[in-house]
């Protein structure tokens, strides 16, 4: 198995500045790496570094719209490699390069990364003897253009419920039967979405690897991928989601160790009847009614019942050996199992990547993967900058101050080597930013919205014919007028 394993001991000692920092993880030897995934093109303005450096500041900048991210993160590189050729200066050429770089630079990237991290956090990437890692999913919206809603649609639909029936009394027609039941609301095309399962090092708090489907997307389907990524004698924890026969038997294949909690669905046995009644801990076996017809044999776990204030927790391992994994530390981990949770909030609400904003296939699977790749170094630079080897416990990073701090070294670095030149053309640039003067040649309207109306413009004004009586009233009003002007 292609696996990494972790490193023998800890790395170089920690740097102090950002570009310190971007260079200490993102090192030469893993920029090599990347280059070689992509295709040899001498004539593009843009090569694969600045290119994926530039996308990678677009995630943690400022901004309401991807061409505003663009400006700020093209300006910090340019500060940044001044001796360097200057990239493209237009954001839609920026667009086209991303879509021309292939996938695998940036799964590149992502798997050096891995390697470093294991180096770097050699002295803590273990917790009471394991590598403790927490998997989840969850969806990303993205923009309904129309090849979004072709290729990503038909994710879930939100549903309504039929009204109660009407009593007897009432008139009016009398509902059909089965009115009660769960229905599609009749609406438009279905959002696209982009589903994304990422693994998380418990013990860090730091993104470790990540999955991309579609909006409809098994998680099972994408930990069994996510395999090959994690490092081999791994403790993997998850919540109910993850129970499944194919999972739980590639997983304990693959060398790995998991500890997942249960549903009352699940099929546990014992072979002894007499402790059946009051059994609550031990060795059990899960085997599925559909997995004993096709004469597969049983996956033996040890079942764990962890007390909580308001509901207990069923856990499962196949961990059998009480001394190897304690009770105690099996629920310290599912706790933290909640740092899944707070990867999305960071992710979504304090990066803003809530919504997607690219509209096309590639660009949003660029645009995803190159966005999870900076939030693994914001969350990589916040646990570096915690210079202590205690229990993980003691505390994490939040990711929020530790954007603000970059932001505040691009804003820094950026205005620090701009020339007299770009200072004094303010008035220069301002005189451009004007109303373009081209003429319309296409629609204002990208798209017909669906369920809108169309507008109707105003008809032809009514002119009416004036009688006697409103024109002796006129007479009047208009001397009266006159009269007091005078």
């Amino acid at each position: 198995m292609s696996a990494p394993a972790c490193a023998s001991g800890p790395a170089a000692a920690a740097p102090q500045s950002f570009l310190a920092c971007l260079g200490y993880f993102l090192t030469p030897q893993i920029w090599k790496q990347a280059q070689q995934a992509a295709r040899r093109c001498r004539a593009l303005r843009w090569q694969a570094q600045p290119l994926v450096f530039v996308l990678l500041v677009m995630t943690w900048c400022a901004g309401d719209s991807l061409p505003e991210r663009f400006e700020t993160a093209r300006a910090f590189y340019v500060a940044c490699h001044q001796r360097r050729r200057r990239p493209g200066k237009t954001f839609a050429g920026f667009e086209k390069a991303l879509g021309k770089v292939p996938l695998p630079v940036l799964r590149a990237l992502a798997g050096g990364m891995r390697r470093r991290l294991a180096q770097v956090f050699a002295e803590r990437f273990r917790v009471d003897g394991w590598i403790p890692l927490g998997c989840d999913g969850s969806r990303l919206a993205c923009p309904r253009s129309r090849e979004l809603e072709q290729r990503l649609g038909g994710g879930v639909q939100k549903r309504r419920r039929k009204k109660k029936a009407a009593p007897a009394s009432a008139p009016g027609p009398q509902p059909e039967p089965g009115s009660g039941r769960v229905e599609k609301a009749k609406a438009g095309p279905e959002a696209p979405q982009l589903w994304v399962t990422a693994v998380v090092h418990l013990g860090l708090g730091v993104l470790w690897s990540w999955r991309l489907g579609k909006g409809t997307a098994s998680e099972r389907v994408h930990l069994r991928h996510l395999v090959a990524t994690l490092p081999r004698g791994s403790l993997l924890v998850a919540d109910a989601g993850y129970v499944g026969y194919a999972l739980l038997a590639a997983l304990q294949v693959a060398g790995l160790f998991f500890l997942v909690r249960l549903t009352s669905r699940a099929p546990l046995y014992v072979p002894d009847k007499s402790a059946l009644r009051h059994y609550c801990e031990g060795l059990v076996y899960y085997w599925p009614q559909k997995v004993q017809k096709q004469g597969l044999p049983p996956i033996p776990v040890r079942l764990l019942r962890i007390r909580g204030e308001h509901a207990d927790v069923w856990l499962i391992t196949n961990v059998l050996e009480e001394q190897r994994l304690p009770k105690k530390t099996a629920g310290k981990f599912y706790r933290w199992r909640w740092r899944n949770e707070g990867l999305f909030r960071t992710y979504k609400r304090t990066l803003g990547k809530v919504k997607l904003m690219s509209r096309t296939v590639a660009q949003v699977h660029r645009e995803a993967e190159g966005s999870l790749l900076a939030t693994q170094l914001l969350l990589a630079q916040g646990a570096l900058a915690l210079q202590t080897t205690a229990a993980p416990a003691s505390g994490l990073p939040s990711a929020r101050k530790v954007l603000l701090e970059i932001r505040v070294e691009i804003r820094d670095l950026t205005g620090m080597y701009l020339g007299p030149r770009q200072r004094q053309t303010y008035l220069q640039r301002l005189a451009q930013a004007r109303w373009g003067e081209r003429d319309q040649l296409s629609g204002k309207v990208r798209r017909r919205w669906p369920g809108r109306k169309d507008h109707r413009p105003p008809g032809r004004p009514t002119i009416l014919k004036m009688g006697s009586i409103l024109k002796d009233k006129m007479e009047k009003t208009l001397a009266t007028v006159q009269g007091v002007i005078c």
